[in-house]
């Protein structure tokens, strides 16, 4: 039911002006108690559509009333009233007239809610509140700040006792509030009063580059690894079965085996097996000279 479609086809997608918008839904109609409770049994009973689009309708001039409680946030209101009109969509999907409360009064929990998370989504490029406890914190201390400025340490403590979180959430969630977004490229125009070195000057792409990590000179360092290492293969099969076996098992192996062992498998003296190993080693650099 709530979704933007369902609010386009029941005309509860904002459109023109705000002041427009605002305006025609003024001339709604109000539903009295009997009414309203009539028009909700008949969508909770037998699923009438109609009847839950009159409920709506009723109750469109509060939403924008609540929208406009947000403007602080910097968001348009139309985008607040949208979203507003989802919770309320969302509060007839669920009212029950027999509880004796009006659908108005059961549905700002609603409408709050979607406005809240819109402005969470919304309020900056990186969410601000990711938890209950925060989302709760973000607009408590919003208000708070509003009414008091800078806040005390004990207005801190007590602010924090009041909505059961720790002091350190409280700092937290105001050094979030107090940071402004920061364009990547940096503001726009330059300042040519400094010379050309205005608010892009200062742009914290200039400052992102790593000089130690080129993805050009890794791409060509990744590429000459691997072709070495494959011409290291190449000329250590090139060699016969005994200096391969004593150059992989000597150097290669993640076991490194010793002289004695080599000396001891293939009954040869110590210096022996240094020599096969010295002439496989010097053979295998000059056919990795020659490839380079």
């Amino acid at each position: 039911m709530a979704n933007e479609l369902q609010l386009r086809h029941m005309g509860l997608v904002p459109v023109g002006s705000a002041e427009a918008y605002i305006h025609a839904v003024n001339q709604i109609p109000l539903l009295t108690a009997e009414e309203e409770s009539e028009l909700a049994r008949r969508y909770q009973q037998d699923g009438d559509l109609e009847a839950a689009k009159k409920l709506v309708l009723s109750q469109l001039r509060y939403v924008a009333r609540i929208a406009h409680g947000y403007l602080g946030y910097g968001l348009p209101v139309m985008d607040l009233i949208q979203e507003g009109n989802i919770g309320l969509m969302k509060a007839v999907k669920r009212f029950d007239p027999t509880m004796g409360v009006r659908l108005v009064s059961f549905a700002v929990h609603w409408i709050k809610s979607e406005m809240h998370e819109f402005i969470i989504r919304n309020w900056r490029i990186v969410k601000i509140a990711t938890t209950k406890a925060q989302r709760k914190l973000f607009f408590n201390l919003r208000s708070a700040k509003k009414r008091l400025g800078w806040m005390t340490n004990d207005e801190i403590s007590s602010l924090a006792k009041d909505l059961n979180v720790s002091t350190q959430d409280v700092l937290q969630m105001e050094a979030r509030l107090n940071n402004a977004d920061v364009a990547l490229e940096g503001g726009g125009e330059e300042d040519d009063d400094q010379g050309g070195n205005g608010s892009t000057h200062f742009a914290p792409i200039h400052y992102l580059e790593d000089k130690h990590a080129d993805p050009l000179q890794q791409l060509l360092e990744d590429d000459w690894s691997e072709q070495a290492k494959e011409k290291l293969l190449t000329a250590i099969e090139s060699l016969d079965d005994r200096s391969r076996h004593i150059i992989n098992v000597r150097w290669l192996g993640e076991e490194k085996a010793t002289l004695q062992d080599l000396a001891a498998e293939y009954n040869i003296s110590l210096e022996r097996v240094r020599q096969i190993e010295k002439n496989a080693m010097n053979k295998v650099k000059g056919l990795l000279i020659n490839w380079a």
